[in-house]
């Protein structure tokens, strides 16, 4: 990767790589921007062929055995000019010092890659540690009332203060809070955007994305330049999560994004935490369903949360390998491993393959979830970790 630092935003280049590594990156970026690509078909055609650059050269009849590649998609990759796709996308990358991060290399965050569906290219500004991986998400309703504020900024204040890094979505109201208490404080702070990172939305936080960037990052999977579209803003939620231990929600109404946070975190096998709100007011309902369907654990103050937190400021690691592991596993439960892999899977599709009855499978799958081996997603779709 490039530096950023005491470069003016002319001399920064994207492709300042090796040419194999310049080639291969060019071709990834191009085809990320292609209509109908996302990050499971990208990751699918990198697969299939070997390298984005290998993609680009496939004839449509061929791309077309990719699963999900459809003609009117598989034309518009041989369509593909990178060239042209690139040139504007490196001229708003040079203004405001952005840099492309791919998922398999080292610059990436670490976290990301442990969820089942990572963005393959991430577009990144300012700095990103690797202390960066203790890191607490607060989230919540743009329309938030006095009490949410306070809870998101108090929180986010004395969870910097022990370290901890703050990751939000810069959105109006428990977001903005949030971001603001850690910067206040002097603490590390991490935005996820909807947009592209050159398009700070909502423009009333241009000034706090400055003070984020004194010292913290911004990220987004968009391609630069992107607009923030309604539809952009779920698929951000995962990498809120993604990119944090656990997540706080602060007050969220009965519907809304931080619900969806609240979601995947637990998909992603993350912590979820709340505070109480008051019963007589619509803003705090979301806090109390997460608690009541036993999502959220209730915390009521910052020391609560630290002790939740305890145990979480390094990467788990799966001994799955080991085997002083694998000889405590009984003859059901290492079949279902060895018929598990890092891509999801349907209960129902493992039952076929690995010739086990589905009310057995389902309880030696929560003893290897239990022992840390086997992650279930929605929908009874299980990865091995």
């Amino acid at each position: 990767m490039f530096p950023f630092n005491d470069i003016e935003p002319t001399q920064v280049h994207l492709f300042d790589q090796p040419a194999d590594e310049a080639t291969e990156r060019r071709a990834v970026m191009a085809l990320a921007l292609v209509p109908g690509i996302g990050p499971g078909r990208l990751r699918a055609l990198i697969a299939h062929f070997g390298s984005a650059s290998q993609t680009l050269r496939a004839p449509i009849p061929v791309l077309m055995r990719v699963s999900g590649i459809g003609q009117q998609t598989a034309e518009a990759i041989t369509r593909c000019d990178v060239e042209a796709l690139l040139a504007e996308q490196e001229k708003r990358a040079s203004i405001c010092k952005a840099i492309p991060l791919l998922s398999w290399e080292s610059t990436f965050p670490a976290l990301l890659r442990e969820l089942y569906d990572p963005p393959v290219l991430l577009w990144h500004r300012g700095v990103h540690l690797p202390s960066d991986e203790k890191a607490l998400a607060i989230v919540g309703t743009r329309k938030a009332s006095d009490y949410g504020k306070r809870v998101a900024y108090t929180f986010a204040q004395e969870l910097a203060r022990n370290g901890w890094t703050i990751v939000s979505g810069l959105a109006y109201g428990i977001d903005t809070a949030a971001h603001q208490g850690a910067v206040d404080v002097g603490g590390r702070t991490v935005a996820v955007l909807g947009s592209g990172v050159d398009v700070i939305y909502p423009a009333a936080n241009t000034r706090l994305v400055a003070q984020i960037l004194e010292n913290g990052a911004i990220f987004s999977e968009l391609p630069m330049g992107t607009k923030p579209d309604a539809i952009n803003f779920p698929r951000r939620n995962r990498i809120i999560s993604g990119l944090s231990r656990g997540v706080l929600v602060a007050e969220a109404a009965a519907k809304g994004g931080a619900l969806i946070t609240a979601h995947m975190a637990m998909e992603q096998n993350r912590e979820v935490f709340t505070v109480p709100c008051s019963i007589f007011s619509t803003h705090g309902k979301g806090n109390h369903e997460l608690v009541r369907k036993n999502i959220a654990r209730l915390v009521t103050t910052v020391d609560e949360l630290l002790e939740e937190l305890e145990g979480f400021g390094t990467t788990m690691v799966s001994a799955v390998n080991s085997e002083e592991t694998w000889a405590e596993l009984n003859a059901l439960e290492r079949i279902l491993l060895e018929n598990l892999s890092a891509e999801p899977t349907h209960i129902d599709k493992l039952c076929v393959q690995a010739h086990v009855d589905a009310s057995a499978a389902l309880v030696y799958l929560l003893n290897l979830e239990f022992k840390g081996l086997v992650r279930q997603m929605a929908g009874k779709m299980f990865y091995r970790t």
